[in-house]
Order: C-alpha cells, then sequence, then structure tokens
C-alpha cells in the first residue's frame, strides 16, 4: 500500500509557487476533440462550439508552458489582456472566444509573449500537427483504445514518437491528445507527468456533429 500512494503522489502534477513568465522548459499542445466535450460538459452549457453543423473535430485546447516536471500557471506578467476581437479570432481553431480567453488567463501569460503572439504560436503549434482524418468519417459512436487514437496520429506525424504524445480520456471517453513540443515547435519528448496514457482498453469516441 505504501508503495501504491508514494506511486499515486509521483504521478499527481506539480504546480510550482511563484511562477515567473517565460521560464519554462517546453510545450504541451493539447487537442481536445470537441465531440466528447460537448457530451461530457458542452451541451449542459448550451455552448455554440457544439451547435449541429459547426463540425469540430479536434480543437486547439491550448498551448501549455511546461516545466520538464510541473508546469506553471497564472504568472504575473506586464502584458495587456486580448481584447475581445483577439479572443474571436481564435474561435475558429478553439471553438469559442471563451476558451481563448481563458487559456491566455492561466497559460499564455506563463509564455512570456504578448497575448497576440501567443495566439499566433498557437495557431502555428496546431498548423504543424496533422489531425487523421479517419476520424471525421465516423457517422456513429465508437468505443475504442486510446493506443488506436495514438497510432493514427503517428502515422500522420511520421515527425512524432511515441514519447512525444499521450492520449487522455476522462469519463469514460476519449479526451484529448497532447503533444510535446521545444519552445521553437519541434518535437520533443514528454516529462513523466505529462506522458500518461489513458489505462481504459476501451473509451467512447463521438462522431463530428
Amino acid at each position: 500500500m505504501r508503495a501504491l500512494v508514494i506511486w499515486l503522489l509521483a504521478a499527481l502534477p506539480v504546480v510550482a509557487e511563484n511562477d515567473r513568465a517565460g521560464e519554462f522548459d517546453y510545450y504541451v499542445l493539447s487537442l481536445s476533440w470537441s465531440p466528447n466535450w460537448c457530451l461530457r460538459e458542452g451541451d449542459d452549457r448550451n455552448s455554440p462550439q457544439c451547435s449541429p453543423g459547426t463540425g469540430h473535430g479536434w480543437i486547439l485546447h491550448g498551448l501549455w508552458p511546461q516545466y520538464d516536471r510541473g508546469y506553471p500557471e497564472y504568472c504575473r506578467t506586464r502584458e495587456r489582456s486580448p481584447t475581445r476581437r483577439m479572443t474571436a479570432d481564435m474561435a475558429d481553431v478553439m471553438g469559442t472566444p471563451g476558451l481563448a480567453w481563458h487559456q491566455w488567463k492561466k497559460h499564455g501569460v506563463c509564455s512570456g509573449l504578448d497575448a497576440t503572439d501567443y495566439y499566433a504560436l498557437s495557431r502555428e503549434a496546431y498548423g504543424r500537427v496533422a489531425r487523421p482524418q479517419i476520424f471525421r468519417q465516423l457517422s456513429d459512436p465508437v468505443r475504442l483504445p486510446a493506443s488506436v487514437v495514438e497510432d493514427a496520429f503517428l502515422e500522420a506525424n511520421p515527425q512524432l514518437g511515441r514519447d512525444m504524445i499521450t492520449i487522455t480520456c476522462k469519463e469514460g471517453q476519449i479526451q484529448e491528445a497532447r503533444i510535446c513540443l521545444s519552445r521553437d515547435l519541434a518535437p520533443r519528448k514528454c516529462g513523466p507527468d505529462v506522458l500518461l496514457d489513458c489505462p481504459s482498453p476501451s473509451a467512447l469516441f463521438q462522431p463530428v456533429r
């Protein structure tokens, strides 16, 4: 039991105190499967991201500054907050302006960039990763292991290795693909606290709306 407790504590994310903007080791690009998020949370919020016909698949959840172990958040910054126009302009890849605002407030402020450059870098990182098109062809919900999703990403992105990507799940559903990138957006190995794949042998995957 003692060994199990130690393992569980080691697996928990570490949030450092007194985080400083611009001081981090690498980025995690987080891609969320929108139809599953809508089923879990978005529909109850009446999120416009979940309206029929929006066609959202892998949206940009965020570009997160990361330490080799742990991550900074809510850093102090002298940079101005993004305008409504700036967050609205990110909705095509992030689903809603609200998500764009939240990502700046929690993660973007730790990047050392101003909001314009942070959003531009986030969009560039999103564009560098090929999202497997096979998942957009689903017409009905399916259950599959996270390894199938990971294999599809690796096939679409031969520059990635298995230690550079992790697939997470939540409430029995495929949740996100998280890809580790250097500060100049080159693929790199994930830290041990990031590289924790979904343990479920079968997770729900909803089709695009």
